[in-house]
């Protein structure tokens, strides 16, 4: 029974209605984002921001970045201006306050494992509101220095809603930082990679431009499908 209670919950939060990305969530999303981490970001961290120019009008693409820290959700949302609704595993909808932070962030439930029918039908209702898709293609937090561990499913999506992929290399928010200007976060926005039917060509370029964003190296022979 606490198996399919679990089940039950995991599902009902991973299947999202336009409608859901409502002015409510995005005033809130705004006030978190704008204002409370971002005089973080700026005063401790000293963010530094470049290739702003290459964020398309619309919403009609994929936000792809590499994933260091906790800070990360709220650093590209801040950044780029726009309600990003996020994929966040089944897991954390488990813990009563976690489940409620990220539902009013935006967030769906996915299982890591596989992307199912809900996952896809929420990624299409996404593009039919305001608010953009983001995703880690490397599913959990990684060390600096190495892009390793790629889920391919990211351009699966891309393909499947003919969204093109905005590739983010973020550098330095792994390093805990709490006195002012002891930190320094640097956000680059590559250029936007065209829609595919093609989806190993998509990786093999997100996976081009976030090395060429951030320094890192690719690890070869870390890649998930």
């Amino acid at each position: 029974m606490g198996h399919e209670t679990k089940k039950t919950s995991a599902n009902k939060y991973s299947l999202r209605e336009p409608g859901f990305y409502n002015i409510w969530r995005r005033i809130f999303l705004f006030i978190v984002t704008h204002i409370f981490y971002m005089i973080r970001f700026k005063l401790v961290y000293r963010l530094e921001v470049n290739g702003k120019e290459n964020i398309p009008e619309g919403n009609s693409f994929i936000i792809a970045a590499n994933h260091l820290s906790t800070l990360d959700p709220p650093l590209i949302c801040a950044v780029v201006n726009k309600g990003v609704a996020y994929m966040a595993k089944k897991e954390l909808f488990e813990n009563p306050f976690l489940r409620w932070w990220l539902d009013w962030l935006g967030a769906f439930a996915v299982d890591r494992e596989k992307l199912g029918v809900s996952t896809i039908k929420t990624v299409k209702s996404i593009k039919q509101t305001g608010w953009v898709l983001g995703i880690f293609p490397q599913g959990t937090r990684q060390l600096p220095g190495e892009i390793s561990h790629i889920t391919k499913g990211f351009a699966s999506l891309a393909k499947s809603t003919g969204c093109a992929i905005l590739p983010i290399g973020i550098i330095g928010t792994q390093e805990v930082k709490r006195w002012p200007f002891t930190g320094k976060i640097i956000v680059n926005i590559g250029k936007v990679i065209p829609c595919s039917d093609n989806t190993e060509e998509m990786v093999s370029s997100w996976i081009e431009s976030i090395q060429n964003l951030t320094g890192f190296k690719y690890i070869t022979d870390k890649v998930c499908s």
